[in-house]
């Protein structure tokens, strides 16, 4: 470690409680081998995404600079698709109300502080508007200060902490056109809404930057990993304050949808991870995000969650949601297909029968709608009793339509895993992605429909051109 970064953490590490352990007590992560061809960038992290992480560094950093751990907490790598995964886990039982990590105030890389530090850039902040993604700022402001550290080199007090970070991403600003091709329309759409936030919020600003080097803002990857980095690894302050932060080695457990850890912060500002319910030794986990819309967790973050309980059913991609819809219970978090059960949600069967409604008798639709909007439940039962078989038609044509799209997907996907192997490096992620979605569908399907079968499309994918498939 440099010399001209001691001094900061022997100022931080005075701070660390007795209660967290010391740097012998830890066991180094064994890294993922994989051959790759380097790009060393001037700034002396390689962003390459086959670069392999160095943790071990990472691990002693984070003493360094007095990041504690609970005796028994350790970050654990595993080999997901051939890269490196680091996640915390406990080796022992801990109570609710345990503190498993503790990070230092003075170590959180903050977006209020980045504001205050650099100033507002009211010509990047203009143009952040005129693009639609003005709620960003906090985004933009905090991948600026990376980017800052990322000029110092190997002088940032962050190095090696960024060092220690992947460089392989697999959510929606990673994918390529191929990948786009081979999942579902709504998860395509979120995917490319992720991209177009890269676009705008990291590559259309990059000149806006005066404060960076000439060759920083020319540099799309660096912006790119650093635009990743704040995407899939921050989160919001636990003080109400609207801060957003990157806690580093904080930043290492992963999502659940039962989560068992949460941020809290002291008095001082600094952060303290504590269990929020009896814990049994295995991983400490998170949640994101709504763990009922997957299709968003693999788009903002790439992963894919299968401990979902459910999904949303993918109903209206298509559609002009109206307000009417909205107060029908349109909504990505409630229209939902339970995976465990093969039920759907009340909401789903109301959005149903109101569209069907809608084509049939307008009039009709009215009532149904000024039923729902009172209360009136006996009303509104009635109309499911009367088009319950109409509802149920509709409902299995949505089923059916969805697992042809995907069965066609699935045949794509094959060809070309098939055409182009490693080229697609996310491409399991994807095809798991699309699993659980069919499997999902097909659990709905058998649940109301046990006695019609379900014919797969017939044919095959082919396509007269490789080059029309992979751009």
């Amino acid at each position: 470690m440099k010399a001209s970064t001691c001094a900061f953490a022997l100022a931080i590490i005075s701070h660390v409680a007795s209660a967290f352990i010391s740097p012998s007590s830890f066991a180094p992560i064994k890294d993922i081998g994989r051959s790759f061809t380097s790009t060393q960038l001037y700034a002396t992290i390689d962003i390459d995404e086959d670069t392999s992480r160095d943790t071990a560094s990472m691990e002693e950093w984070s003493y360094a600079y007095g990041i504690g751990r609970a005796d028994g907490i350790q970050l654990v790598g595993e080999d997901v698709d051939g890269f490196l995964d680091v996640h915390v886990e406990t080796a022992q039982e801990l109570p609710a109300g345990t503190s498993v990590m503790y990070i230092p105030s003075d170590v959180i890389l903050s977006s209020n502080r980045a504001i205050a530090e650099f100033g507002r850039l009211e010509e990047a902040e203009s143009l952040l508007q005129a693009n639609g993604v003005e709620n960003e700022m906090r985004e933009f402001y905090l991948m600026l200060k990376i980017l800052v550290e990322l000029e110092k080199g190997e002088e940032s007090p962050y190095y090696h902490y960024f060092n220690g970070l992947p460089r392989f991403f697999a959510n929606g600003p990673s994918m390529t056109p191929f990948c786009y091709r081979c999942i579902p329309p709504f998860a395509a759409k979120l995917c490319q809404k992720e991209r177009v936030k890269l676009n705008h919020v990291a590559f259309g600003c990059k000149s806006r930057v005066q404060f960076l080097s000439e060759k920083t803002r020319g540099d799309s990857l660096l912006w790119e990993w650093a635009f990743q980095i704040v995407y899939t690894r921050s989160f919001e302050a636990p003080d109400g304050s609207g801060d957003l932060c990157l806690y580093p080695i904080g930043d290492m457990f992963n999502h659940a949808t039962e989560a068992n850890v949460a941020y809290e912060y002291d008095e001082a500002g600094n952060c303290y991870v504590q269990t929020t319910t009896d814990v049994a030794a295995g991983p400490l986990t998170m949640t994101y995000s709504d763990p009922t819309n997957p299709s968003y967790l693999l788009a903002r973050y790439g992963f894919l969650d299968e401990s979902s309980p459910a999904s949303f059913c993918k109903l209206g991609v298509d559609w002009h949601i109206t307000d009417e819809l909205i107060h029908m219970g349109y909504s990505t978090s409630t229209l939902l297909f339970y995976k465990d059960t093969g039920e759907v949600s009340e909401q789903v069967w109301d959005v149903l029968l109101y569209k069907y409604l809608g084509e049939e008798d307008v009039g009709r639709q009215q009532e149904f709608y000024q039923a729902h909007m009172s209360g009136d439940y006996d009303t509104k039962q009635s109309y499911h009793e009367c088009y319950y078989e109409q509802t149920r038609e509709k409902l299995l044509e949505h089923i059916d339509d969805i697992l042809g799209e995907l069965d066609g997907l699935s045949q794509k996907s094959a060809y070309g895993g098939a055409v182009a192997g490693d080229d697609h490096p996310r491409l399991p992620l994807i095809l798991r992605h699309n699993d659980f979605v069919r499997a999902t569908f097909m659990a709905v399907r058998g649940y109301y429909f046990p006695g019609e079968p379900y014919e797969e499309p017939s044919g095959s994918f082919s396509l007269s051109s490789k080059n029309a498939f992979f751009t």
